[in-house]
This record gives C-alpha cells, structure tokens and sequence, in this order.
C-alpha cells in the first residue's frame, strides 16, 4: 500500500518512524510520470518495504525541502530510497521499474 504524503510534518514522522522506504515524486500531469506511478504501484504490492507517494503539484514546498535538505536534484518523476534517514538510491524518468526497485531491496 502506498501512502500520500504532503507536508514536511508528515516527512519528519515518516522519517522518525520508518528505517527504510521509497518516495516517489510524481507529477500529475506527465505521461512519463504515470508510467513510473504504474511501475510503482507494482513493486509495492510485492514489497514488504513501505512505499509513500508525494504529489509535486500539490506538495511543491516538501518537494523543494527534499532537494534541499539531501541534496539530491529534484526530477519528476523521481524515486528515492531512504535508510537511517538519507538517500541511499534515486532514479528518475524511464529509469522507474519494478524490477529497478526490486534491485534496490536486495541490495539493501
């Protein structure tokens, strides 16, 4: 199941309550986008690691807190993966499969 996100107080409870788990920054209006958000949805259905959601059209400031704070530049779509509260992976566009994800977790 993936979880929405939208705000930078539920950032800092995701982060204080979760070791390890995938955001996808998704923009609503990018065909690039849904294909990366189908993707997505697959790998969370098989994956026991927790998947969160941020829309970047409605959550533009947590967008920007992310990219600021972790240093990571933002794109969209982009997925990042999270371990003890830094990016340990993080890939955008085309780049977004279920098996890329699945790679991420083994490697974990």
């Amino acid at each position: 199941m993936i979880k929405l996100i939208s705000s930078e107080r539920e950032w800092e409870e995701l982060t204080q309550d979760q070791a390890t788990f995938f955001l996808l920054k998704h923009s609503l209006t990018c065909p690039i986008s849904s294909n990366a958000k189908r993707e997505y949805e697959r790998f969370s259905e098989k994956s026991d690691t927790p998947c969160y959601l941020l829309h970047v059209q409605e959550a533009r400031q947590l967008s920007n807190f992310i990219q600021t704070e972790y240093r990571v530049r933002h794109e969209s779509p982009q997925a990042l993966c999270f371990k003890q509260k830094e990016p340990v992976w993080h890939a955008s566009h085309h780049n977004i499969t279920e098996e890329a994800l699945q790679d991420v977790v083994k490697g974990l």
